[in-house]
């Protein structure tokens, strides 16, 4: 059967089109015009969301392990709650090389109104000016800085969960897998992958699904290569399972674990892979695969069945840390 978009989703899509599949391929020659003009795309997709007065947000710096100074963004609900609760540690998208905490600020402002769980987004260093395990060390320094202030934020230690979309999926699944290695008490309580950007391994392309694919697999192998260099791909390549948890050679001992992908996504196969393995390990993992659906179709289309039930699923999920 060939592969086809979702109708709903479609009749979304179409008038779009002539926009969205006529941007240049990322190029590692020209990085600061493929970031600029996709940083647009994505600020104007976002700008149709409303913006929620009942979040706060505010900056915070914390120091990496190397001294560089890491931005966060907090998003917390104006009316404080008086135990301590949950809270997300939160991974931006863009390949690795590109988007911001700030730029993603009014979809995680809808999260936090509609679970009023507050959420601390993290600007980690991008590839190519960082290269290798740099965005998992400046997430795990994040989740140190979160796990000390604690108490100032009212947040319960030890229902903190990682959250991260793409690339941002990719740096939560490498800070979980850090976290477990380096013993952190109290544990995460749960990772939240949509549609994870984790197997540098990924270079070749599923010729049905590629035509209908929003993250290209070329984009898919520039991004690597800008993190990873030359050895993106290469199978006994030694590269960090932090930086490609798909190559982590044991998942045991992770957190409980949320992964959502779209049928459509050339990250699905590398995804369900990595629930299958995780289930093996006897991890409560749940996943969710939408049909007809490509890469953040839920930023493109927010107001269709799948996009509302997506929602309901992660918000589900991010209530019961």
């Amino acid at each position: 059967m060939p592969l086809q978009y979702d109708p709903e989703f479609w009749s979304v899509l179409e008038p779009l089109v002539p926009v969205l599949f006529k941007r240049e391929p990322l190029s590692l020659d020209n990085i600061k015009a493929g970031r600029e003009a996709r940083e647009a795309g994505m600020r104007a997709l976002f700008d149709r969301l409303d913006i929620c007065p009942e979040v706060e947000q505010r900056s915070f710096e914390v120091k990496a392990t190397d001294g560089y100074i890491i931005s966060i963004l907090a998003l917390t609900p104006t009316v404080s709650r008086s135990d301590p609760g949950p809270c997300l540690l939160h991974f931006h998208g863009g390949g690795m090389i590109l988007g911001s905490a700030e730029i993603q600020a009014r979809p995680l402002a809808q999260l936090v109104s509609a679970t009023s769980v507050p959420v601390f987004s993290v600007n980690y260093r991008l590839a190519p000016e960082f290269k290798g395990t740099i965005p998992v060390q400046d997430g795990y320094a994040a989740l140190l800085w979160l796990n000390s202030k604690a108490k100032e934020f009212s947040v319960d230690p030890s229902r903190i969960a990682v959250l991260g979309e793409s690339a941002g999926g990719g740096v939560a699944a490498g800070v979980a897998l850090m976290a477990r290695d380096k013993g952190l008490k109290p544990r995460l309580a749960k990772q939240i992958l949509l549609y994870p950007m984790i197997d540098d391994r990924n270079m070749v392309a599923n010729e049905a699904m590629e035509p209908l694919a929003f993250w290209k697999t070329a984009d898919n192998a520039t991004a690597w290569t800008a993190l990873l260099g030359d050895q993106a791909g290469q199978p006994e390549a030694p590269i960090s399972y932090y930086s490609a948890p798909a190559r982590a050679p044991s998942l045991a001992d992770l957190p409980p674990t949320y992964i959502e992908v779209g049928g459509l996504d050339i990250f699905l196969q590398e995804n369900v892979n990595y629930a299958t393995r995780l289930l093996a390990e006897n991890i409560p993992t749940e996943l969710h695969v939408y049909p007809g659906l490509p890469h953040g179709f839920e930023m493109i289309a927010p107001n269709i069945t799948a996009a509302k039930k997506a929602n309901e699923n992660r918000h589900r999920a991010i209530m019961g840390i």
